[in-house]
Order: C-alpha cells, then sequence, then structure tokens
C-alpha cells in the first residue's frame, strides 16, 4: 500500500491545472471520449475554496461489518490513521464511500494531520464530522455534507492506494484530480498531456468570446465558432502575442 514511485505532479503541471476549471477539464475530455469524469456528491466545504489539482492518493470504505466496525480498529496497521501517514505531500486524498452519509469518515483531528503533512486536498462522495473543526485546519475539502457519526457507525475501512469508485467515477492511485466550486474532476494520468495542452486554450478562447459577447456580437456563430470567428480569433490571438 506505499505511494507509487512515480507519484507526483511537476509544479508547472500543478499550476496549469489550478488555472483552468473543471467545466473546461471536462469538456477536454469530452473530447477524448471520457463522459464520466465529473464526481457526484462532493462539493466545497466552504465557499470561495480555492482551485486545487494533485495526484489521487486514494482510500476505500466497504459497508460495516460490527465484528470490524469497531473503534478498536482505528489502531490497526490498516486504518485511516495508517493512510494519513503515506499520503506524499501534495496528494490530493480520495475517498470512496460508496455514497454512504450517515458517518463521518474524517474529522477535524485527522484533517489537522493531513493538513500538516502538506496534502493538498480532501475529496469524498461520503461526509465528514466536526465540521467547525475541520473547516479550522485550512485543508481544502469536497465532501457530499456532514453528519456526528464516526465512520464505524456504518463503514469498514479496508485499504488505500487502490482503485476506488468515488462519485460513480472510477480513480486509480496516480491519477490526477482537480477540483473547483464546481465539484471534482478526475484526469487519466496518460490524458494529462492533452489536458494540458488544450485546456489553456480553451479558457483563452472562452474567455475572448466572453469579450466579444460583451460587445453584444449574437451566440450564433460565435459560439461554437465557425470559420469567419475562428479566423477572427485567431488573428486578434496572433496580434496580443505580437
Amino acid at each position: 500500500m506505499d505511494a507509487p514511485e512515480d507519484f507526483g505532479l511537476d509544479p508547472a503541471a500543478r499550476a496549469a491545472l489550478e488555472s483552468v476549471s473543471t467545466a473546461t477539464i471536462t469538456t477536454v475530455l469530452l473530447k477524448e471520449g471520457l463522459r464520466n469524469v465529473w464526481m457526484r456528491g462532493p462539493r466545497p466545504l466552504r465557499l470561495g475554496q480555492k482551485r486545487v489539482a494533485g495526484p489521487a492518493f486514494t482510500l476505500r470504505f466497504v459497508p460495516a461489518r460490527e465484528d470490524l466496525a469497531t473503534p478498536a480498529s482505528w489502531a490497526s496497521p490498516i486504518s485511516t490513521r495508517a493512510a494519513i501517514e503515506a499520503m506524499p505531500e501534495g496528494a490530493v486524498a480520495v475517498i470512496d464511500t460508496m455514497g454512504v452519509t450517515d458517518a463521518g469518515v474524517f474529522g477535524d483531528l485527522l484533517c489537522a494531520r493531513m493538513a500538516m503533512r502538506h496534502v493538498a486536498a480532501l475529496v469524498t462522495d461520503g461526509v465528514l464530522r466536526d465540521a467547525v473543526g475541520v473547516d479550522q485546519t485550512g485543508l481544502p475539502v469536497w465532501s457530499a455534507g456532514v453528519a456526528a457519526p464516526p465512520s464505524v457507525a456504518g463503514l469498514t475501512f479496508v485499504g488505500w492506494n487502490e482503485p476506488v469508485g468515488c462519485g460513480g467515477v472510477a480513480v486509480f492511485p496516480n491519477d490526477v484530480v482537480v477540483a473547483d466550486g464546481d465539484g471534482a474532476v478526475v484526469v487519466p494520468r496518460a490524458l494529462l498531456p492533452r489536458v494540458l495542452a488544450e485546456a489553456p486554450e480553451q479558457e483563452r478562447m472562452e474567455a475572448w468570446i466572453m469579450r466579444e459577447i460583451g460587445r453584444g456580437v449574437p451566440l450564433p456563430g460565435l459560439y461554437p465558432m465557425n470559420e469567419a470567428t475562428r479566423a477572427r480569433y485567431a488573428a486578434q490571438a496572433k496580434d496580443d502575442r505580437s
């Protein structure tokens, strides 16, 4: 369950991903044939939460079984506590709870430790507990809400750094996760170069389209662009670069 040797994200790639929206990334991936990349359930814990990007560090829960889901299990070698100590700096912890929302998988103490280890964010289709304390840790969190009961009230933790399903999306260790106000999106590692190449240009193009809308230009032929509009955009982009 150790982290993969190539676990990480180049600082330039991280910065580029944090400059583009999840909406743009889903559009780029749609062009590559991927429709199911946006996780259902995870929402920002607080308004105005900054966009984050990082490699996925996965954690998996299964339904609670009474002989395993006990407070004593928190001291097990296979526990959320042990998983946190294996999280690399800059990772995004992706927690698969099968959508269970009546047992809080992490609370303020665990999130505080993650923040101290410089984990980039936590994303889960489940819920957290100790919401005020979690917010005070400063750890960026995307979750399906909050609940008072502990994880063992409804879930059994079984492992980390293995494929999981979070919010109906398959997430593999070392995939890249980007999360912002619209939720969390997974970028398959093999498609990261394509996203890095296309997403910033998509953002520039849409910013130009927004300015054209502000000038009163009607949408037909503008979005999506027809040939004349595309030529006008290309000419403007060339002028901006010169």
